[in-house]
């Protein structure tokens, strides 16, 4: 993939997110290690621009080389918090070990009257660091300070390297992509390189280096296996096939979903009723962790099956699995040891895992450097219907895991139907897009209630609901009291066996999206 901007990535929680400004601001970025960032120099290579990221560790425990990363000429460098500290302390600056470190909101204020027309006069920044650099090097000017009288902001005099102590990719830095845009767009001086028709145009490469196999795709009609099939059948035709498999833990609205796509699209969807099998293997499991293993290996089981039965009456043999595995799926499964042993091995629970090495399939990922907004831009380009597209996520084991403890026809139909009331409520009263993710859970507890003047004693509905960008952190979603009040009546009145409902406001962390 070519790339604008090298992020060498130092271990920090928010490297991710200086990939996503970069391209809201037009420019395409990538994420590295130290030694992949190594072997690309050796190798000649060079990027536009290169940001180092933060990092947990302090310079003064940190016993590697890093001289490499300030030896291209006239390369553009912009170091973040700990990438600042390096920078200062390679150009003879001085760093400190903290006493008392700055987490939290700081106001920073510019210094320098001559930027005061590219960044902020001041503005409000989200530092993390104890040790910090007390004097600049050579050669560098401040041109930031923070409200305890820090040093912020460092700029070389006559060279494109800038260093921010701060974190300007995260929200809670306000007008943190003015702080960006000054230094991709006024220092590296680069041209945008970053749309949608270049997202379309990088995936569907990918698909063209196999376009002559037969590829095969588990579908589960979400946005990302939806968009990966949807750009793969451009280049592939008749090749791809897609199976769905019903494994009795879906909700109404998913088995519509893939009904409707196999009837408004050319895709080659196969629906596979696998519902008795699934629930036979499930019953009497109630640790969270045995039942998605479990759900797991009925998947493989059933999918290789029917595979190799369409292989065998279709007179062909597939040689590549479509997965609509995303950038934070890949950043995730890397180890944080920013030494660089770090392995581009996609997390085992992503999609299918394991399936590739039991068919002896390679993996196709046409949306691996995408995020999860820019999948759903993808989309649109690729004319995709918008309620298709702003799905919201649905786990691989689904209703399994919304089900806590042992699963039963009967508890997977009070989630079935209460599930698709919230839903239905959710775009009765305009609140499906205004959320990133909302479902229901079925509490192993039983609470005494009245119906009909008798006494009841029945299970309790969780509603939850949340906002986020890409699941890594979520805040509850705050909606009326009035729409949570119609879906608890709704739900209590029509799905038999529900005594209570109440809703969930514990965002992540400390808690998980998911209950199991």
């Amino acid at each position: 993939m070519q790339v604008q901007v090298w992020i060498v990535d130092f271990g920090s929680q928010y490297t991710q997110l200086i990939t996503r400004k970069c391209r809201e601001l037009g420019h395409s970025a990538h994420i590295l290690t130290l030694d992949e960032t190594r072997k690309l120099k050796n190798e000649g290579k060079r990027p536009e621009a290169l940001i180092l990221s933060g990092g947990p560790e302090s310079i003064f425990d940190d016993q590697n080389d890093y001289n490499f990363l300030f030896q291209y000429e006239n390369l553009p460098v912009l170091g973040l918090c700990y990438g600042m500290q390096l920078m200062a302390q390679h150009f003879g600056g001085q760093v400190e070990k903290g006493k008392v470190g700055e987490y939290g909101h700081s106001d920073v204020r510019c210094i320098d009257t001559l930027l005061f027309d590219y960044l902020p006069k001041t503005t409000r920044a989200w530092m993390s660091h104890s040790d910090h650099v007390s004097a600049v090097p050579n050669g560098f000017k401040t041109i930031l300070k923070s409200d305890s009288e820090l040093i912020a902001g460092i700029q070389h005099e006559s060279l494109p390297i800038l260093g921010l102590q701060f974190h300007p990719e995260v929200n809670h830095t306000k007008r943190g992509a003015e702080y960006l845009s000054y230094f991709l767009n006024r220092i590296a001086k680069l041209e945008s390189d970053w749309d949608a028709s270049h997202m379309l145009d990088e995936a569907i490469e990918v698909v063209r280096t196999v376009s002559d196999d037969y590829v095969l795709c588990a579908f589960s009609g979400g946005v990302d296996s939806l968009v990966a099939a949807t750009l793969a059948e451009k280049v592939l035709g008749d090749k791809l096939y897609c199976f769905f498999i019903d494994n009795g833990l879906l909700r109404p609205q998913d088995l519509s979903h893939i009904k409707l796509l196999k009837k408004m699209t050319t895709l080659n969807i196969e629906i596979v009723d696998a519902k008795e099998e699934f629930l036979g293997n499930l019953l009497g499991i109630s640790d969270p962790e045995k039942k998605r293993k479990m759900i797991g290996k009925t998947f493989i089981d059933i999918f290789e099956k029917k595979v190799h039965e369409f292989e065998s009456s279709h007179g062909i043999k597939f040689k590549h699995l479509l997965q609509g595995t995303l950038y934070p799926d890949v950043i995730e499964s890397i180890s944080p040891h920013i030494k660089g042993g770090k392995s581009a091995t996609i997390k085992s629970h992503h999609n299918v895992g394991g399936l590739p090495d039991r068919m002896h399939l390679s993996l196709l990922e046409p949306l691996r450097f995408l995020f999860k907004d820019e999948v759903r831009v993808l989309g649109e380009a690729m004319n995709l219907t918008h309620s298709w597209v702003h799905r919201h996520p649905f786990p691989g084991p689904g209703i399994g895991v919304r089900v806590l403890g042992a699963l039963s026809a009967e508890s997977i139909r009070k989630v079935q139907e209460s599930d698709q009331i919230f839903y239905e409520e959710l775009l009765s009263e305009g609140q499906y897009e205004h959320c990133w993710q909302a479902f229901t859970v079925l509490l192993p507890v039983k609470t005494v209630g009245v119906k009909g003047d008798a006494r009841a004693f029945e299970e309790v509905i969780c509603l939850r609901a949340v906002n986020s960008t890409d699941g890594m952190t979520a805040e509850w979603t705050e909606f009326p009291f009035h729409f949570l009040a119609k879906i608890s009546r709704r739900i209590t009145n029509e799905v038999k066996g529900v005594t209570r409902v109440v809703y969930d406001i514990t965002s992540k962390p400390p808690g998980t999206i998911e209950w199991e």
